[in-house]
C-alpha cells in the first residue's frame, strides 16, 4: 500500500482503538495490570489520620515533630507485544483477516498502557525473528508500531513460537506483560513458555477464523499450505480426510491450550468474526 493508504488506515485503528483505550481498557488494564509495588517517595509532617506505622523515627527525633514516610505505588511496567506474522495470518473469510485483527488487539492495548505512562515494545516473527522494537513510550511510538502491524513484509511464511520466546527472554531481562497474538498453530513450545512464563506475565491470544476449524464437502479442491506454499490436490468430499483435519486443527489448539495454563500464563481465544472488545473486557475482568 502506499504512503497515503497507509497512514489514512494507520489513522482509522488509531481514532478506533484509542476511543476503546479511553473509555473501555484504560481501567481495566491500570487494576489488571499493577505495578511493582510500593515505593518510598517522601517524609512529611505527621496529619490526623496518618498510619503510626510509617512514622520515621529518625527524622522524628531530629526535629522533635512527628514525620510519616510516603510511599507511592511504582505504577510503570512494560508491555511487549508479538505478533505472529507467518504465512497463516492472511486467512479470513468474514469480514477481515486474522492480521487486521491482530493489529486492532495491539494497538488497543498499546493504548491502553500509553494511557498508565508504560512502556510498549513489538517484537514480529515467523520462524525467525523479523524485527524488534525496543520498549518506548508515547502516542508516535505506538503509531509506528501500527504501521509495522500493518505493511511488514516477513522473510519467512512459517513459524516457530520457541525461537520467540527464547528471544523474548534473551532481551527482556526486568518482568514485563506479554501478549502474544497468533493462531498457534504450531508445537514444540511448551519448555520455552515454561521457562519464560516463570519471568514475566504472559498471555496467549489466539486468533482465528472459524472456516479453519474443519473443511466443508466441496469435492476435489486444490489447495496451498500459506507457510510452506505447497500445492496439494484434497477430496474434501473424504470424511477420513475432513476428520483427520479437525483432528489436526484440535491437537494444535489443544496443545496451546495446555502449554500456556500448566506454565500459568493466561488465554484468550478471538475468532474474527466475534468481538475481541468483549474478549479482552472479560479476560481483564477474570484477572482484575
Amino acid at each position: 500500500m502506499d504512503t497515503k493508504e497507509l497512514l489514512k488506515k494507520v489513522r482509522k485503528i488509531e481514532i478506533k482503538t484509542r476511543r476503546l483505550s479511553d473509555h473501555i481498557f484504560g481501567g481495566e488494564y491500570h487494576s489488571t495490570f499493577k505495578g511493582r509495588g510500593m515505593t518510598f517517595s517522601e517524609v512529611r509532617q505527621y496529619q490526623f489520620g496518618d498510619d503510626v506505622r510509617n512514622i520515621d523515627w529518625n527524622v522524628t527525633a531530629r526535629t522533635n515533630e512527628p514525620h510519616v514516610k510516603v510511599f507511592e505505588e511504582e505504577r510503570e511496567l512494560t508491555m511487549m507485544l508479538m505478533a505472529d506474522v507467518s504465512g497463516s495470518k492472511l486467512f479470513g473469510t468474514q469480514n477481515q483477516f486474522k492480521d487486521e485483527i491482530v493489529t486492532e488487539i495491539a494497538a488497543t492495548l498499546a493504548f491502553s498502557a500509553t494511557q498508565n505512562n508504560d512502556k510498549i515494545g513489538l517484537i514480529l516473527f515467523s520462524d525467525e525473528i523479523e524485527l524488534f522494537i525496543p520498549p518506548k513510550k508515547g502516542r508516535s511510538h505506538v503509531l509506528r508500531i501500527i504501521r509495522e502491524l500493518l505493511e511488514f513484509q516477513p522473510k519467512s511464511k512459517k513459524t516457530n513460537i520457541s525461537e520467540a520466546l527464547k528471544f523474548l527472554s534473551n532481551v527482556m531481562k526486568k518482568k514485563a506483560i506479554v501478549f502474544m497474538l497468533s493462531d498457534f498453530v504450531a508445537d514444540d513450545y511448551k519448555q520455552t513458555l515454561k521457562i519464560a512464563a516463570g519471568k514475566h506475565d504472559i498471555t496467549g491470544i489466539r486468533v482465528f477464523d472459524r472456516h479453519e476449524e474443519a473443511i466443508p464437502n466441496i469435492g476435489m479442491v486444490q489447495m496451498q499450505d500459506e507457510e510452506t506454499g505447497e500445492l496439494l490436490l484434497v477430496n474434501t468430499a473424504s470424511k477420513k480426510v475432513r476428520q483427520d483435519y479437525t483432528s489436526f486443527y484440535r491437537g494444535k489448539v489443544d496443545y496451546y491450550k495446555d502449554a500456556f495454563t500448566k506454565s500459568g500464563a493466561g488465554t484468550i481465544d478471538c475468532r474474527v468474526d466475534e468481538s475481541y472488545v468483549k474478549k479482552l473486557l472479560g479476560y481483564f475482568k477474570r484477572r482484575g
